[in-house]
């Protein structure tokens, strides 16, 4: 695929509820977007024209919801077809997915935990590389939250590397969801940060949570992003170097110049550890 628009910086989501202002304003702080493919398969019209115009002016990232990579059901190779066609007419060089599978004899809508077994990695980098053959570039496969851990073989970390080497893959790092998977199966968040590959790191993601309880964390996607979270996000530049990071939120938005400040917040974290990393060289 001769794609070449890169991604740098802090980026923000694309929803339809945001689209209005975000035209209208062209916030500087915003270098890069990302969207669902499946969203936007086959729109035309007014509502594809409207996205033409962000995708012309903005590099983007698709962030898929329905590949379902470790699901028990054959790969949906239309799907994946359609998602490279829609990357070589918008221009995008990034493809991304979640580590989770969401369909078995339809769609779950929700995203299951994959078994931490070998079984279950043998079968997930078969279907990784099914893509990447039809795409022609690695598939970014992002960290899932999860709130169970059936069959359990090995660490999620474990599990999570294994799939990266032996597919070739690339890795989506979502701090989120290190933090919320950390609080909800007690373990440390930077001992597993650190355990990660980061020549395999493509972009990352930043999101809110919601606090259900002191031991148990949701990520939800529909709150600001909490403290520990940034303390994260710092701590993964200053392990892995920058990298380019994205501010998600899917609901309960705020005004628009509020979550602008969460994206500069974002590429403040990003110059501070820039100029510390050029004092310490």
């Amino acid at each position: 695929m001769s794609i070449s628009r890169n991604i740098s910086g802090s980026g923000l989501g694309l929803r339809r509820d945001l689209m209005p202002q975000l035209a209208e304003s062209q916030p500087k702080s915003v270098h890069f977007m990302e969207v669902a493919p499946e969203n936007w398969i086959n729109i035309g019209g007014s509502l594809g024209k409207r996205f033409r115009w962000f995708t012309e002016r903005y590099p983007f990232v698709f962030h898929g919801l329905s590949l379902s990579i470790g699901g028990p059901e054959p790969i949906d190779i239309e799907l994946v077809k359609n998602i490279k066609a829609l990357m070589k007419v918008h221009q995008v060089s990034v493809y991304s997915e979640h580590l989770t599978y969401c369909s078995d004899g339809g769609h779950l809508y929700d995203l299951m935990p994959i078994p931490f077994t070998e079984e279950a990695i043998e079968h997930v980098v078969k279907r990784v590389l099914q893509v990447q053959d039809i795409l022609e570039c690695p598939l970014v496969l992002e960290n899932a939250s999860y709130y169970a851990a059936p069959a359990q073989e090995m660490t999620e970390l474990e599990f999570i590397n294994e799939v990266i080497s032996r597919s070739g893959c690339q890795l989506l790092l979502d701090v989120n969801n290190i933090y919320v998977n950390s609080i909800n199966h007690n373990y440390d968040p930077l001992t597993f940060l650190r355990g990660l590959p980061a020549e395999k790191i493509s972009y990352g993601h930043i999101a809110g949570h919601f606090d259900e309880a002191d031991d148990l964390k949701v990520d939800t996607h529909g709150a600001e992003v909490k403290q520990d979270v940034w303390q994260l996000l710092e701590a993964a530049y200053q392990e892995f170097g920058v990298f380019p990071t994205l501010l998600e939120r899917d609901f309960n938005f705020p005004e628009l110049s509020e979550l602008l400040l969460e994206v500069e917040q974002i590429s403040n974290i990003q110059q501070a550890c820039l100029m510390q990393a050029k004092s310490t060289a």
